[in-house]
Formats: structure tokens, C-alpha cells, sequence
């Protein structure tokens, strides 16, 4: 009984580091991963170019015009600001929403994923428009997400718990 608990430990925390997940729930994305790119590249032609452009450019207007009251969609290219943002947000506003992130009705376009795409295709998803950044600015965004988990840590330590 012991061995097939620390088999089930050891086959979830595998499938937590292959799909990008930390071991401290943190979401990482993969865009050195091969197999995780090849994945998000149909994952994202399939769920989000529709909107954000086949070659990432977003909707022509995305900053200034509204259509029923809610935003264009803007770019994943360098051009956005997807990369303004650490992986587990941008997990986080794919999976949920940007209504549950703000904790408010907030009125956009964008789909909730929650329960449509799996965890792993969101990171997969997300890590293929990564790739495609320069690397000054994959420089930039690896800061920020080191800047959002010391965040994490310092949180954590003001509540008591390490």
C-alpha cells in the first residue's frame, strides 16, 4: 500500500513538471520545449488565432477600439503585453477569466477555459507564444516572473509559512 502511494506522489508530481507546473504551484511556461511547442502551436491556431491573429498580431485597433463595449483583441507579439506579465497570471487569466482574476464582472471577449482546454494545452498554448518572442524580451519577462515568485515568498513569510 506505502509503494502505491509514493507511486501515485511520484506520477503527480511528474505530470506537474511536464506540464509546466513548479513544485511550489507556480505555472512555468516551456518555450524551449520542443514537444510542448509543437502541442501549443495547434492548441493556439485551433483556440485563440481566430482573435489574436495567426501570426500573433491581434486585431487591427486592439488599443483604442471597442466593438459592443469590449476591447479588440490585442497582440501576443512583442508589440502587446502579454509579456508584461508572469506565467502564472497569464495561466491564470486563460483558465479563468479576467472577471475571476479582478474579482469583478469585467466586460470582454476573451473565452473562459476553464473546463475546455486542459491544463497542460493552456501552458502549451501559452509557451508557443513565448517562443516567438525576441529574446530581449523573453530576458525581460524571465525578470518578471522572478520578481512575481520572490513576491510569492515574501508573502508566504509575512503569513508565517515557509
Amino acid at each position: 500500500m506505502q509503494q502505491m502511494r509514493t507511486s501515485i506522489v511520484i506520477g503527480a508530481a511528474l505530470i506537474l513538471f511536464a506540464s509546466g507546473a513548479g513544485a511550489d504551484g507556480t505555472i512555468e511556461l516551456k518555450a524551449d520545449d520542443a514537444t510542448m511547442l509543437a502541442r501549443g502551436k495547434i492548441v493556439y491556431q485551433r483556440e485563440c488565432a481566430a482573435c489574436h491573429g495567426v501570426n500573433l498580431e491581434g486585431q487591427d485597433g486592439w488599443r483604442d477600439k471597442t466593438v459592443d463595449g469590449m476591447r479588440l483583441a490585442p497582440p501576443h507579439d512583442k508589440s502587446g503585453h502579454t509579456w508584461h506579465h508572469p506565467d502564472a497570471l497569464l495561466f491564470q487569466l486563460t483558465k479563468y477569466g479576467l472577471s475571476a482574476i479582478i474579482g469583478r464582472d469585467y466586460p470582454n471577449a476573451m473565452p473562459v477555459y476553464d473546463g475546455v482546454l486542459s491544463d497542460l494545452d493552456i501552458i502549451a498554448a501559452l509557451s508557443y507564444i513565448k517562443s516567438t518572442w525576441p529574446q530581449d524580451v523573453k530576458d525581460i519577462h524571465a525578470k518578471i516572473n522572478a520578481d512575481y515568485k520572490l513576491n510569492l515568498q515574501m508573502e508566504k513569510r509575512g503569513k508565517g509559512t515557509n
